[in-house]
C-alpha cells in the first residue's frame, strides 16, 4: 500500500516539477539566461494565492489568479529590472555578462526570499485547494485536488507544446532558439522575443507555484530547494531540452517522494543535489543534451 501511494504521490510532485522546468529550460533555451531566482518566482505565486484565498478570504479560484498574476508580474521584473539591463550594459564585457546574470539572479533570489519572510511569514502556510474531497484509488484515499493538479499541469505542458509548435510566436521562439542572429535578420526584434518568453515562463511557473502550494505548501525557505530542484532537472536532463526536462522531473520528483516517505521530508532535497554532482561529473551535458 505505501508503494502505490509512493506511485501516486511521485506523478503528480514529478508533474508539478516538470511543468516548473519546462519554463526554466524555456527561457534557457531562448534566451540563454539560467534564472537563478526561479524557486522565489514559484513561492511568490503561492505566497500572494494563500494570503488572497485564505488570508483575505477571497476563495480558492481567486487566490490562484491573483498568485499566477503576481508570478508574471515577478517574471517581467526579473527580465526588465535585473537581466536585460546586464545584457545591454556597456561596461560588463560580453564574455562576461553570462557569469554577471548569474549571480544577479542568484542574489534577487535572496531578496525575494527575505521580502516574503518580512511581508508574510517564515512558516510555511498551504494554499486552497480547488477543490476537496477524497477518491479510493486502488484502495489508497487520494485527495481529488492531488489528481486535478496533476491533470492541470499536463494541460498548461500540452498548452505550451500547441504554442510552440502550432502558433506564428511558438515558432519564432524556436527560431530565437536555434539561430538568434538569423532570426534579427529576417526583421525580428529579439527583445520583444525574449520579452514574450519571459511572460510565458512567469505563466508556467505561477500555474506551478500555486499548484506547489496546495499540494506540499510553501513558504520563503522554500525557494533555496525549488531552485536546486529546477536546476537539477535541467541538468539532468540537458540543458536546453525539453524531453531531457519531462525526463528528469519525473526522476527527480519520485527520488525526492521516496526519500521523504522512508527517510524523512526534511531531507527529500538532497538525494536530488547528489545525483546532480554526479551527473556534473559522468555526463555533464545531461540525458538529452547536446552542450
Amino acid at each position: 500500500m505505501l508503494a502505490l501511494q509512493i506511485l501516486i504521490d511521485g506523478f503528480a510532485i514529478s508533474t508539478l516539477f516538470a511543468l516548473g522546468a519546462l519554463g526554466f529550460t524555456l527561457i534557457f533555451g531562448v534566451s540563454g539566461v539560467l534564472n537563478l531566482a526561479h524557486g522565489g518566482l514559484l513561492v511568490i505565486a503561492a505566497m500572494i494565492a494563500w494570503y488572497v484565498g485564505t488570508s483575505l478570504g477571497y476563495g480558492a479560484d481567486w487566490g490562484a489568479l491573483a498568485g499566477l498574476a503576481a508570478c508574471v508580474a515577478a517574471a517581467l521584473l526579473t527580465y526588465l529590472g535585473v537581466v536585460r539591463p546586464i545584457e545591454r550594459s556597456r561596461a560588463i564585457p560580453a564574455r562576461e555578462r553570462e557569469l554577471f546574470v548569474l549571480t544577479a539572479t542568484l542574489l534577487w533570489g535572496v531578496m525575494i526570499e527575505e521580502a516574503l519572510s518580512y511581508a508574510f511569514t517564515n512558516s510555511p502556510v498551504t494554499v486552497k485547494p480547488l477543490i476537496g474531497g477524497t477518491i479510493d484509488l486502488f484502495g489508497v484515499s487520494t485527495p481529488i485536488n492531488e489528481l486535478l493538479i496533476a491533470a492541470i499541469a499536463w494541460l498548461a505542458m500540452g498548452g505550451l507544446w500547441l504554442l510552440v509548435n502550432r502558433t506564428r510566436i511558438g515558432k519564432r521562439l524556436l527560431a530565437a532558439s536555434i539561430n538568434p542572429r538569423g532570426l534579427t535578420l529576417l526583421g525580428f526584434e529579439l527583445g520583444t522575443i525574449y520579452l514574450i518568453v519571459w511572460l510565458v515562463y512567469g505563466a508556467l511557473a505561477g500555474i506551478a507555484g500555486v499548484l506547489l502550494g496546495s499540494f506540499l505548501g510553501s513558504g520563503s525557505g522554500y525557494i533555496p530547494g525549488l531552485t536546486g530542484s529546477a536546476f537539477t532537472i535541467v541538468v539532468l536532463g540537458g540543458l536546453g531540452s525539453v524531453s531531457g526536462t519531462l525526463i528528469a522531473a519525473y526522476i527527480v520528483g519520485y527520488i525526492e517522494t521516496v526519500t521523504a516517505y522512508l527517510i524523512s521530508p526534511s531531507l527529500r532535497d538532497v538525494p536530488a543535489l547528489i545525483l546532480l554532482v554526479v551527473v556534473l561529473y559522468v555526463r555533464p551535458q545531461g540525458l538529452l543534451g547536446r552542450r
